[in-house]
């Protein structure tokens, strides 16, 4: 990642003060010293309120532990002071000697006091966040509200067995296989998970960091975990720091510290030190950072979890994660269906009470209708179902966490991502070049007014390409493959020269240096701006040249020529004016801006054998000749615009967080169809009117500066969210939170992208956190749901549009899964108030529910979409709109927050019994029948439609059809309904068993064996009527804006898999032996019955596509409006891309 980029903080939600004391620093030379430090394990506590560059501000002695004490807003001293002292005193500290002067002399520890302090400070490694056991995150699966509601069923089957052991044997199985069910659902989650987490250790264990080390005058390489405090460590370009460092000696160092403050631009560092924050010291380098150039000797200061990186990672813990809206869902689903269960199981209790004045046969007949509510196969089926879409993520580079986080990424509304390595490549590349006075573009298809570059000899390009090539301190890890395949260590810009330079050369780029070598260099530093290199490059008067480049404005000063339509003349007031013309140009796209210059050295001044010295600056300082200007950028990745247009289209609000400079932000948006629309300021621009004269109405697009974020008021937020074109740009590393905690108060679904340390808040506060695999630290990693192993932008697209496919089949399967309750649950109902002979029996709903039914409903997991892009045409599910936020904000309103704790600051939390007796008296209050009445936009898992078609309209079609069967099939043997309803309000004689006394009517007598059979023909009769009316529903279930008949129907071949499996289990458990006397079926039922069944069926069929045209014109689907001015047909430069392959072992 760009150091300028996308990192966000820990937040504000901790208030605390932090103190930094010590001495000025000053320089040392050679120190011996020869105590030990002493190890303070109270010294270093977690740092918190990241607040400004990576969360540490300065503080008077007087505000320490101000009346906050005792609170978790107190303030914390931090003993981060080695930055205020002398070399001497941190060698006396550590008990080391250094040498300043000659640091790779240094002696560092012996090797008996780095074992020593290793033993006593244990290893230099961050302390794994507090993980919970594999047997407490099986529980937390197991107390699922779904599995609670099983376990529950399970132990009312065994209190039915206690109360009637003999009629009831049954209930052994029964109880059993329920609590089985939601054991083996919670192992699948816990199985899932438990994957994940072996998947992120993997990727964090790929590479072992090691570091170079001085001990006993030695430099040698060694695992950074050994690393220990007064360790001189040797850092050299490229490396990622590997604890809290002193730098006593540097050379042209420069860090990244992006991960830790968010700063946009490299930061110098060097001995000695007057900056009083600690991560401001110029001789101080951090745990987590990297080295971008140069080199330097340094002393190990901190290690572990003191380091500052250890602390901050602490703050991780300070949010709670989010409650996903999935989990919301279900859980309101599972309270309406204990509630109907209940309500139902207590009325029918009392008629069973009043009809029959039985006690047992109440309870019995109440515990049995309450089971018949319960879907025990949906569980089951809701886990698998996101277990199989988790697996095909995986296979599109999106590692899921978190089985929910499959559907909360298709029900997002806001996206909140980072620029560089999300949607850019993080790889500077030349754009354009101007030389010799004509503009060049580099890139093919770019949209500028440059000519393409065809020939890298013409005057000019030839000179910027030469001085890339030479004048450089950029280095390769090797150089025995082909420059696009090489790592460059060393700035990004450069970086980017080079590569542009390696391109159009070829083969000629290893050659130049060795032929033309560098005699002399003044590195790139914040006083100058610009790296000047002298080469043995001959020319016509002598055999030096100096090259020069940097920013524009230094280069031209230094300036007296230019070289200007193939000559070298005297640079005037036109060329001045051409160059301003192009300048403004470059930068008004948004891009880096570099300038080129040369001189070549007269050889009777500046001979062969020339010694330059940088103290003296003996070299010229004047009178080059101007060669050029070239831009840089660091480019949208492959597929990105056509990625955010699909979000857009989708109605997802796509913003960008960035650090860099509002210009250039702008420019990338509208490169990847961020930003189409006009902003406030160009709208004035282009009407010439003032910016404050412009309204609202009048600009789409917003460019927001990150330090007007902390004075906005509720007002401004509303305002901008209601703008589809907003960029953040020059963020700090607190702004991201602040954008998420916004958003979520007017009901967002926030997904937020993140790579940095200070990004782990954010991450975790997120409805979806969403962590880079190749640039994020370890920490974001843990922190977030889901983890980009490619880093690419167009992979959550990808995501996006699986998560509302998933929620489109979830719904699909929930629908089609619950529309068997109401033919169990009616026959339960019968053989009370009719009364009729029992219909079904429990291992029979067993049967239905947890066989045949969850062989249908897993194939919902492979359903394809109704339409190919029909998904990613509609709204959000949840989208927010003016009426969605009042409504939220009423909702707010009615239910305040609870009391903050005097002593921790946090939100009191009620003992359980005081919540039971809330919930108890909430339906009996007006807010609560308020709260639910209340008609919400979007769309929710179970909704109206779904309850009505599965519980009334389906439900009621199967049972007729069932009742039917039934009936028809006792016929067959000579009982009508009239008699079976009389044999059945004969309790005393207790019919149609195998040992039922015998029963005359009509002159036929119907022995106990005869009412048996007839009665277990009679239930598989019905059992079959239920497996074919769900088939056709199983179909009908696919359509949901579609009308139920087409070649869409029959794409997922999975579906003819499921229901013949299910046919296969129902012939099984009907004419094998024994099977069919466990399930009280029979092996002489046969298919003509099942007749009936396939006509209502048909009729299903019928009504369901009356249904659906009645929708169709009352209620119209709700598509997108098209974005005007979108981008989204593919070029070779927006569609090439780079498929990545991680191999990884997960059987840890």
């Amino acid at each position: 990642m760009s150091p300028s980029d996308d990192n966000g903080a820990p937040g504000d939600v901790l208030q605390r003060t932090i103190t930094f004391g010590g001495d000025n620093a000053v320089a040392g030379q050679i120190h011996t010293l020869n105590t030990f430090p002493s190890r303070d394990p109270q010294a270093v506590r977690p740092l918190s309120d990241i607040q400004e560059k990576a969360g540490l501000y300065e503080s008077d002695d007087s505000e320490v532990g101000s009346d906050a004490k005792g609170k978790e807003s107190k303030t914390k001293n931090v003993d981060i002071t080695e930055h205020m002292l002398s070399i001497e005193d941190v060698c006396t500290k550590f008990s080391i000697t250094v040498n300043q002067d000659r640091p790779q002399e240094s002696f560092g520890l012996s090797t008996k006091q780095a074992a020593d302090l290793l033993i006593a400070n244990g290893p230099n490694a961050l302390t794994p966040p507090k993980k919970k056991s594999s047997f407490h995150k099986f529980l937390i699966c197991l107390s699922s509200l779904f599995n609670l509601m099983l376990i529950a069923a399970g132990i009312l089957e065994y209190i039915l067995l206690a109360i009637d052991y003999k009629d009831n044997k049954s209930n052994i199985y029964m109880g059993a296989i329920l609590i089985a069910v939601a054991f083996i659902n919670a192992g699948v989650e816990w199985w899932q998970q438990r994957k994940s987490e072996n998947t992120l250790a993997a990727l964090l264990k790929m590479i072992p960091a090691k570091s170079h080390v001085i001990r006993e005058a030695k430099l040698e390489s060694i695992q950074a975990a050994d690393l220990v405090v007064g360790d001189v460590v040797f850092l050299r370009m490229g490396d990622k720091i590997p604890a809290d460092c002193y730098v006593f000696s540097s050379s042209d160092l420069k860090v990244d510290n992006s991960s830790l403050t968010g700063e946009s631009e490299p930061q110098e560092r060097t001995p000695g030190n007057v900056m009083k924050n600690p991560l401001e010291a110029t001789n101080m380098v951090f745990n987590g950072t990297l080295v971008i150039s140069g080199e330097a000797y340094t002393i190990v200061v901190r290690t572990g979890d003191n380091t500052v990186l250890g602390q901050i990672a602490g703050m991780t813990a300070g949010e709670e994660k989010a409650e996903s809206p999935l989990n919301r869902e279900i859980a309101t689903f599972v309270h309406i269906i204990a509630t109907v269960a209940i309500f139902t199981a207590a009325i029918f209790f009392i008629a069973g009470m009043c009809l029959y004045k039985d006690f047992p046969f109440a309870i019995n007949f109440a515990i049995g209708t309450f089971v018949a509510w319960v879907p025990e196969g949906l569980p089951a089926t809701v886990t698998m179902l996101l277990t199989i879409a988790a697996k095909r993520m995986a296979a599109e580079n999106v590692l899921v966490k978190d089985l929910q986080g499959v559907e909360t990424l298709g029900a997002i509304t806001l996206l909140a991502t980072d620029k560089t390595g999300t949607l850019t490549r993080n790889q500077m590349t030349v754009t354009n070049i101007w030389a010799n006075g004509q503009l060049y573009s580099s890139m093919r298809g770019h949209n500028d007014m440059g000519e393409p570059i065809t020939d890298a000899g013409v005057t000019g390009v030839r000179e910027i390409i030469a001085i890339s090539t030479l004048c450089r301190s950029v280095k390769f890890d090797r150089t025995d493959i082909p420059m696009e395949k090489r790592q460059l260590l060393g700035d990004a810009t450069e970086s980017g020269l080079v590569r542009f330079a390696g391109a159009r050369i070829r083969g000629e780029f290893d050659e130049m240096l060795p032929n033309h070598p560098k005699v002399f260099e003044v590195p790139f530093n914040s006083a100058n701006k610009w790296m000047l290199s002298v080469h043995k490059l001959a020319h016509d008067n002598g055999k030096l040249t100096l090259l020069i480049k940097g920013a524009p404005e230094r280069i031209l000063q230094l300036c007296t020529t230019i070289l200007y339509q193939d000559k070298t003349v005297p640079l005037t007031d036109e060329h001045t004016k051409k160059y301003d013309e192009t300048y403004e140009y470059m930068a008004s796209r948004g891009h880096r801006v570099l300038a080129f210059a040369q001189l070549q050295l007269d050889g009777a001044e500046y001979p062969e054998d020339y010694v330059f010295n940088k103290k003296t600056e003996n070299y010229p300082k004047s009178g080059y000749t101007f060669v050029g200007l070239s831009s840089l950028e660091d480019p949208p990745k492959h597929g990105v615009r056509e990625a955010i247009g699909r979000c857009r289209s989708a109605g997802i609000q796509v913003m960008m967080v960035t650090g860099d400079h509002p210009l250039t932000a702008e420019a990338i948006g509208r490169k990847i169809n961020l930003v189409i629309g006009e902003t406030r300021e160009g709208v004035a621009l282009r009407t010439g009117r003032p910016v404050e004269e412009i309204g609202e109405d009048e600009y789409d697009a917003m460019v927001i500066h990150g330090e007007k974020i902390a004075d906005m008021t509720e007002r401004d937020w509303e305002l901008v969210f209601r703008k589809p074109e907003v960029i953040f740009a020059r963020t700090s590393p607190k702004n991201k939170l602040e954008i998420v905690t916004q958003a979520q108060a007017i009901g967002h679904i926030c997904g937020v992208t993140g790579d940095g340390v200070n990004d782990s808040p954010a991450l975790k506060k997120a409805d979806l956190g969403i962590a880079m695999n190749e640039s994020g630290s370890d920490v974001s990693k843990e922190a977030a749901s889901m983890i980009l192993l490619d880093d690419n932008f167009a992979s959550i697209v990808k995501g996006i549009e699986e998560g509302r496919l998933i929620f489109a089949n979830l719904k699909k399967s929930i629908r089609y899964t619950v529309s068997h309750s109401t033919p169990e649950v009616i026959p339960q109902i019968l053989y009370i108030i009719v009364p009729l002979p029992p219909m079904l029996t429990s291992i029979m709903i067993l049967c239905i529910d947890l066989g045949f039914e969850i062989m249908a409903a897993l194939t919902y997991a492979w359903e394809p979409a109704e339409s190919k892009n029909g998904l990613m045409k509609l709204p959000p599910r949840k989208p927010v709109t003016m009426r969605s936020i009042a409504q939220l904000r009423a909702y707010n309103a009615r239910h305040p927050p609870p009391p903050v704790d005097p002593e921790t600051g946090k939100p009191k939390k009620y003992k359980w019994p005081v919540r039971m007796a809330k919930a108890i008296k909430a339906p009996f209050t007006r807010v609560w029948w308020q709260d639910r009445m209340e008609k919400k936009d979007g769309e929710v898992l179970v909704d109206g439609d779904l309850l009505s078609w599965s519980y009334i309209e389906a439900g009621l079609i199967s049972t007729m059809s069932l009742t039917l069967t039934f009936f028809v099939i006792l016929n067959k043997h000579h009982i009508s309904p009239r008699q079976a309803r009389l044999m059945a309000k004969d309790t005393s004689n207790n019919y149609f068993n195998k040992d039922s006394p015998d029963y005359t009517y009509n002159g036929r007598t119907f022995t106990g064996t005869d009412q048996f059979y007839a009665l277990n023909e009679a239930r598989t009769g019905l059992l079959f009527s239920i497996y074919i009316l769900q088939v056709f529903n199983l179909f009908i279930c696919k359509a949901r804006f579609r009308m139920p008949f087409g070649k869409f129907m029959f794409r997922n071949i999975r579906t003819f898999y499921g229901f013949s499996g299910g046919l296969v289990l129902l012939c099984i458990v009907t004419y094998i032996p024994p099977l069919n006397s466990v399930f009280n079926s029979s092996y002489k039922s046969i298919p003509l019955y099942w007749l009936i069944a396939v006509g209502f069926g048909f009729l299903l069929l019928a009504y369901a596509t009356c249904r659906m045209f009645v929708l169709r014109k009352s209620r119209p689907i709700k598509w997108n409006n098209t974005i005007q001015g979108l981008h989204m047909h593919p070029t070779i430069w927006s569609t090439r891309h780079t498929t990545k392959s991680i191999d990884l072992d997960l059987d840890a």
